[in-house]
């Protein structure tokens, strides 16, 4: 067994991020914590609070090393947990000596695609900064950041090449009310991911139409089945599409009244432009950027996705939502 120490930095300030050092902490954890806003950092370190997340979960400031400096924060630290929007992280991380990152566990809580180069996050460290499999793992769903800091019952999926990663996160991360799966298909989790949420945003986009649940049903589980041909079209390992992991965090992601993704598709459903509904959301939907970089990623494999294509024929070509979805609809059964 591999020998890791535990020193644990967390990069983001978001919901997801507060959350999971919300966790560590809860678990007596002490956490170096990159936020890249002074202000934030200010009111954590004074008031114990996030104010612009997940505001009402309090922290214990004493056992939190707070700093804007993201080199700072990963020189402190063996293991990392990557917590921010996957648009935003190339250009975070622009400048970081890849030398800094040798040897640093790196576990990834993004559910997107680098843009830069329509990248997962582990295919981006190995390409960017040679992260070997060996020492990358990630944290994905089903769950949201709001339930998990509530204590309500949540689900999390633990996925790396590596049974110690896992195993140490199943540690850190396993509590009365957290239920881990781990599982080493990184690839097809990281894909899973970052399908949902576009297939989130179709939801909303139907929910705002004023399409019911009968719709939304048939439209999850065609998601479902777009999810499996596209996962058996990238790599043919066993996988069991029904798992939580693929298909819980497709339906929770369309269903719940905590997506993101699934407001900003209803913002556009009731016919609000796409920019305004990017604005008015204050929060990143990450299935604005995958549905352009999942079409493009689908032209070497040309699996027939059309969920995808309509979500990104709505948010891209500017077709309107109201003949795209019902162009869907027919295809659907």
């Amino acid at each position: 067994m591999m020998k890791i120490a535990n020193r644990i930095g967390i990069v983001g300030g978001g919901s997801w991020a507060t959350a999971l050092a919300k966790v560590l902490q809860n678990q007596s954890k002490k956490i170096n914590w990159f936020i890249r806003r002074q202000e934030i950092i200010d009111s954590i370190q004074n008031f114990g609070h996030n104010p612009d997340y997940l505001s009402s979960t309090e922290f214990n400031s004493s056992l939190l090393y707070l700093s804007n400096d993201l080199e700072d924060i990963i020189k402190r630290s063996d293991i990392i947990i990557f917590g921010i929007p996957a648009a935003f992280l190339h250009k975070q991380l622009e400048g970081i000596d890849p030398k800094l990152l040798n040897e640093k566990i790196i576990i990834s809580a993004i559910k997107g695609i680098v843009p830069e180069y329509n990248a997962v996050i582990s295919h981006y460290f190995h390409t960017i900064y040679n992260t070997p499999a060996q020492n990358f793992g990630m944290i994905a769903g089903p769950c949201h950041a709001e339930e998990v800091v509530m204590d309500k019952l949540s689900y999390i999926t633990l996925a790396s090449k590596n049974s110690d990663i896992t195993t140490l996160m199943s540690d850190l991360f396993s509590t009365r009310n957290i239920k881990v799966t781990v599982s080493s298909d990184v690839e097809g989790i990281e894909f899973a991911s970052v399908l949902k949420n576009i297939y989130a945003v179709a939801a909303g986009i139907s929910v705002g139409l004023g399409y019911g649940d009968n719709f939304l049903s048939v439209l999850t589980i065609g998601a479902i089945l777009e999810l499996r041909r596209f996962l058996d079209a990238i790599n043919h390992c066993k996988r069991d599409i029904n798992l939580s992991s693929y298909s819980g965090d497709i339906i929770v992601t369309s269903y719940s009244q905590f997506s993101r993704n699934r407001a900003f598709g209803n913002l556009i459903g009731k016919g609000y432009s796409v920019n305004y509904s990017r604005i008015e959301m204050k929060q990143v939907a990450e299935g604005y950027y995958a549905a352009k970089c999942m079409t493009e990623i689908n032209e070497l494999y040309k699996v027939d996705m059309p969920i995808v294509n309509t979500v990104f024929n709505i948010l891209y070509r500017n077709v309107s939502p109201a003949i795209e979805m019902r162009k869907l609809a027919d295809r659907l059964n």
